[in-house]
Formats: C-alpha cells, structure tokens, sequence
C-alpha cells in the first residue's frame, strides 16, 4: 500500500482514483477544482478529500494528475498552492493527462531541480476504460521512477510501459492519436460508401471485421456510427485539443501529417454541427446526411 494522491476527477480521473483505492488497496487522498466533487469522490471510496493540490500531496508517495491541458496542468503542479510545492523528496508525480511532450520535459526538469521525480504517463482507452480499470498507459521518464511507479499504475490499467526519456509517452500519445484519426475516418468513409450502394452496412463491416481492415474502432463503434449514435466515448473537442498537439509537435520535429491535418479539419466540421460533444466516431455525420 502507498500513500497516494490524485488530482482531478473528470470523467477519466474520478474512476481512475476510484481503483488507486479500491483495486490498489491505497491511502487516497483526492483533489479537484470543485471541491464538492472531492467531497463526493472521498464519500463514495472512503478517501479523503483535499482543497488544494499542495494539501493533497504533503506526505505522499506518489501524486497523480488527469487534468485537462498543458495549462491546467501547470495550474495543479507549480505556484506556492501546487503539488510540487507539497511533496516531500524523492515523492513520484505521474501525469496521466494528454498533454505537450514539451510541458513533460518542463516539469520534469523542475521536478528534478526540488528533488522530486516526474513521469508522463497519458493513457488511452477512454471513458469505459477508466471505469473497468483498463487502461493502456504510456510513459516517459527516469527508469528508476518509472519502475516505482509501474505497479501503483497497474490498478487502473491493463497495460503500462516506458518508451524512453521525459516526454516518450506523451509523444507515444500522439502516435495513437494519430493512428485513430485516420482509422475513424476511413471506417466512416467505408459505412458511407456501403448505404450509398444499396448495401447492408453492418453485414458488410461484419464480413470484412475478419480480415485485414479489422480494428478497434470497427468492432466497437460500427454499429452506434450505422445508427447515427454518438454518446460512446471520447469527445470531438478532446480530440481536436490532442490532435492539435499532434500538430503542432509535427510541426517542431519536420513530420508531415497530411491525413491527420485533414481529419482535424472535419472533426472541426463535426464542431461546427454541434457535435463537439459527441464521440470521435461522428466523423461520419458529416457524410450522412
């Protein structure tokens, strides 16, 4: 058991925090920008709940964060009310949000100079799987924080692994991120193109889920995209946020992007439907209609 913190209770990190106590067996104190959402988490796991984020980290092992953006994540980690502040030395902070390999990097360094230790750690599987505890995780950082961290991550996750220094797993974030992108968009095209034919849509995507166009995507999202139902996950506008980092990284290290440039535009489409709450599935509103 270790003494754990957890900053942020979105709809990712309120779950995720859950199996921090439930699964992992850990002393969980939790903070969130509203403080009644903590006061509820706490109720609920029998955790406690702190009004700052330095209140939460003073005297833990480890912090995490789920938070929503390179901001947001300065917000909860720097300032004389920050998690660093808080957190005694040689304390791990493992950051689960989706965010900047550059802002890894940043903290990280800072982490250093208090003698505390920093890991990215974003991770994939949305909504249902922080709910059953699921999720794919993605690291960077020191080895040795890293293979400290590992096995408190592994309560909320089904698979965790470092890819290299401070900043890896939120490149290898938008690696996935990237690779969605354009799965969602083809598999969009793809039912498109069956209605426009005459075809049974969900008998074709059955018949070719078998073969080599099988993905994630297509076994969970073909049937709710075939009936215009787009309440199943992870939101346009998150998607946009992340798949403008994607951009922008691209844009520092010489990386041509072209397809994912493309589909942003039509997840921007999406937006401009009204769909920026919908999941990342309703790029194929845009070619039904």
């Amino acid at each position: 058991m270790a003494n754990v913190a957890f900053l942020g209770l979105g709809v990712m990190g309120y779950p995720m925090a859950g199996h921090l106590k439930t699964k992992g067996g850990h002393d969980v104190t939790v903070y969130n920008r509203t403080f009644a959402k903590a006061e509820k988490w706490a109720a609920q796991f029998g955790g406690a709940a702190a009004k700052t984020p330095r209140e939460a980290a003073q005297g833990r092992d480890f912090v995490f964060a789920c938070v929503g953006n390179d901001d947001d994540l300065r917000a909860v980690v720097l300032g004389p009310d920050g998690a660093f502040a808080g957190m005694k030395k040689g304390a791990i902070f493992v950051d689960n949000t989706t965010a900047s390999a550059e802002v890894a990097r940043e903290l990280h360094a800072e982490a250093k100079k208090l003698g505390l230790n920093f890991v990215d750690a974003p991770v994939s599987g949305g909504q249902a799987g922080a709910e059953n505890g699921v999720l794919t995780v993605m690291c960077g950082g020191d080895e040795d924080a890293y293979a400290a961290a590992e096995p408190v991550i592994m309560a909320y996750a089904r698979a965790c692994k470092r890819l290299g220094a401070s900043g890896a797993g939120q490149l290898t974030k938008m690696c996935n991120q990237i690779c969605i992108a354009g799965l969602v968009q083809g598999l969009s095209e793809a039912i498109a193109f069956a209605k426009r034919a005459g075809l049974d849509a969900e008998a074709v995507i059955e018949a070719i889920s078998k073969g080599a166009a099988q993905s994630w995507q297509m076994e969970n999202r073909y049937k709710t995209m075939n009936a215009g139902k787009f309440e199943f996950g992870f939101a346009v506008d998150w998607m946009r946020k992340d798949l403008g980092i994607c951009l922008a990284e691209a844009r520092n290290n010489g990386a041509h992007l072209p397809v994912t440039a493309l589909v942003d535009q039509f997840y921007g489409d999406v937006q401009d439907m009204g769909g920026g709450r919908w999941d990342t599935s309703s790029l194929i509103a845009r070619l039904i209609k």
